[in-house]
């Protein structure tokens, strides 16, 4: 048998004769390491959780003309290119002209009503939203005004681009409510105002919703700015601070929490290893008598708070990704995706917790005299 595979074995045995103490110390490495696992990969999935929870409630980014133009479908095309595939949700551009109905003027938009439901999936359709050419969705405020409701054909009238008066006739599809002033307009395909106006290509805003952090989100303003002239990007304050204000503390309570189950799991394996030394201490005086050093001692004692220790994170691994999930789950009604990463991290400081816990109580094992404890054997 080789060194290693006897010092192994002397390991495991000794682990073994003392089961019950043990089982407590693996239990508080495993407990400390499925927190450790868990919580860092929730640490890590945040930003994304929260960046698609917080798409909920609106675009957080505007594209409007920097100059006394109107912003192109081009220069909006060009920006779509630029921010990168795999982070934007969805892009919608807006026109917006007067129109009449029941000789009562409103406020035309018109849009991308697939983009629409990407960016402001807050908004609520009673009906459906516009299919075909002549179908319009109207907000709940002029659907007062002029006593519509879903199914009902209207006319729209209003004043082209080159002067000259239209008239359609268009049917409602539905009925927009937000609470907000979206509720004062009619809303039909872009192309179809486009049609009406007898012109094409031109838009008043862009909203964007962009799966980012803050300081991403500047950076892609930037760059936008930079690189398409007569453009000038906004970011919609108010929902990118308070975005980094919940991740922020998030991130923050990750750390404490974590750092307070570290502790917690020294102590407690402290405790047990002290115990332990304490009841090895004649079986330590002897090994001393019959010619044991130090160093075989430390690394004896050392050696099975290891062991326990990559138990433990190879335990909390598994247990910390299942705790991720269902706080996951729970909190954010969707799944997480592992870090495998997280598999040799959270084993190296389940061992350097392990290891630390164990100094003292290897110290007090080296102390040990032999002659006092083997006294009246």
């Amino acid at each position: 048998m080789t060194r290693k595979r006897m010092y192994f074995k002397m390991i495991t045995s000794s682990l073994m004769r003392r089961r019950s103490r043990m089982l407590v110390a693996l239990l508080a490495v495993a407990i400390g390491s499925t927190i450790l696992s868990g919580l860092v990969t929730i640490y890590y999935d945040v930003p994304r959780q929260m960046g698609q929870e917080f798409r909920s409630y609106g675009a957080n980014l505007i594209l409007v003309s920097s100059t006394s133009e109107s912003l192109s479908q081009k220069k909006v095309n060009h920006a779509r290119a630029i921010i990168p595939s795999g982070k934007l949700v969805g892009l919608t551009p807006f026109r917006y002209e007067t129109v009449k109905i029941n000789n009562q003027p409103f406020m035309a938009a018109g849009t991308d009503f697939t983009e629409v439901q990407k960016t402001s999936p807050y908004w609520l359709v009673s009906g459906e939203y516009p299919k075909n050419e002549n179908e319009i969705l109207i907000g709940q405020t002029v659907s007062q005004a002029v006593a519509m409701k879903t199914g009902d054909e209207l006319s729209l009238n209003g004043v082209d681009s080159n002067g000259k008066a239209f008239s359609e006739k268009c049917r409602v599809s539905g009925i927009l409510q937000t609470g907000g002033s979206e509720e004062e307009c009619v809303y039909m395909a872009l192309s179809t105002l486009e049609r009406l106006m007898k012109d094409d290509g031109t838009l008043d805003v862009a909203e964007c919703s962009v799966s980012a952090s803050g300081k991403e989100l500047e950076n892609i303003a930037s760059t936008v700015s930079a690189n398409i002239p007569g453009v000038n990007p906004r970011l919609v304050k108010r929902l990118a601070k308070s975005e980094g204000t919940v991740l922020t503390k998030l991130q923050s309570l990750v750390y404490i929490v974590t750092l307070v189950v570290l502790v917690l799991t020294m102590v407690c394996v402290a405790t047990t290893m002290m115990a332990v030394v304490a009841e090895r201490r004649q079986e330590i005086g002897l090994k001393k008598s019959l010619g044991a050093s130090n160093q075989s001692i430390v690394l004896e004692f050392l050696g099975e708070g290891l062991f326990l220790g990559a138990l433990g994170g190879i335990l909390g691994v598994v247990l910390g990704f299942a705790f991720a999930e269902v706080v996951s789950v729970n909190v954010f009604t969707r799944g997480i995706s592992f870090q495998p990463l997280l598999i040799p991290v959270t084993i190296l400081v389940s061992v350097a917790v392990t290891g630390l816990a164990c100094l003292i109580p290897v110290r007090n094992a080296t102390e040990v005299d032999p002659a006092l404890v083997l006294k009246g054997e």
